[in-house]
């Protein structure tokens, strides 16, 4: 495709339960574009652009009812906020890389940045629905159109794309809408160690009011969250890996994601967000 945009028709805003993986209408992407190593997460090494040698003729993964079983963890734990079916879909109109083989590089290239698009959307459909952030809804609204624009890009426009720049003007719109957010809530009583970008791995705070926290872009690998009240907090691009959060209250955390929540440990009492769902692998 050589159009500037893949479909010419006006963006449509998507809201957070759009923005789901489809693998019935993907083609494998996940499972082909992205490179994996040998670790607790997958059983063996596979380079970007070759396909798992699990991956089906019709895309489908041969394993994926018992991936975690056979030490693929990390497949588990992706997510790609839809960008998979719009990648197949949209940007190259329904031809799979096996129909058409010299898309295959191109396509496997298109896949991670249509991700961080979607990423964004998903962000951005969240900030929308904050009352406390209402005076920013217009140019929220803005970057959503312009996110979903880009979205729809031909190929070869959206490997020309400077994500970086309109990824760090989404942010800037994203922060202030959480602080508007933690600041017209009620705040829990603070922890010194909790900060913006803090390393918090392994860190106990088990049982704390960490309402309205800022976490933005932290480390919260192996940490213990029971029974900690999250409401409000800022979540965003922290890494919960491994993170204890049975009995937590996540409800209204800010700009929390399907693959944070994956890739943590909860059980039946954890508190979710409606937009997220209880992953498979955490106790009942």
């Amino acid at each position: 495709m050589n159009d500037a945009v893949a479909d010419a028709g006006p963006p449509a805003r998507r809201n957070l339960l759009a923005l789901k993986a489809d693998c019935t209408n993907c083609f494998g992407l996940c499972c082909a574009a992205l490179p994996f190593t040998a670790s607790v997460d997958f059983a063996f090494d596979k380079a970007a652009g070759e396909p798992c040698r699990n991956l089906e003729d019709d895309f489908r993964c041969g394993i994926h009812a018992s991936l975690r079983e056979h030490g693929f963890r990390g497949c588990t734990v992706y997510d790609c906020f839809g960008a998979g079916q719009q990648v197949a879909q949209v940007t190259y109109g329904g031809t799979s890389w096996r129909e058409a083989p010299d898309t295959a590089k191109q396509m496997f290239a298109v896949f991670p940045v249509m991700r961080q698009l979607h990423e964004l959307l998903w962000y951005l459909a969240e900030a929308l629905t904050l009352a406390a952030a209402v005076h920013l809804r217009p140019q929220l609204l803005d970057a959503s159109d312009e996110t979903e624009r880009l979205t729809r890009l031909a190929a070869d426009a959206l490997l020309e794309l400077d994500v970086d720049a309109h990824r760090a003007h989404v942010n800037d719109l994203l922060l202030q809408a959480s602080k508007l957010v933690r600041k017209s809530s009620p705040r829990g009583p603070g922890n010194k160690k909790v900060k913006h970008g803090a390393d918090l791995i392994g860190v106990n705070l088990s049982g704390e009011d960490l309402r309205g926290a800022n976490f933005r872009g932290g480390y919260l690998i192996a940490a213990d969250l029971r029974g900690a009240n999250l409401q409000r907090a800022d979540l965003i691009g922290v890494d919960l890996r491994d993170a204890n959060l049975a009995g937590a209250d996540l409800s209204t955390s800010l700009y929390l994601t399907q693959f944070q929540v994956n890739a943590a440990r909860g059980d039946a009492t954890t508190r979710l967000p409606q937009s997220l769902t209880r992953p498979e692998h955490w106790p009942t």
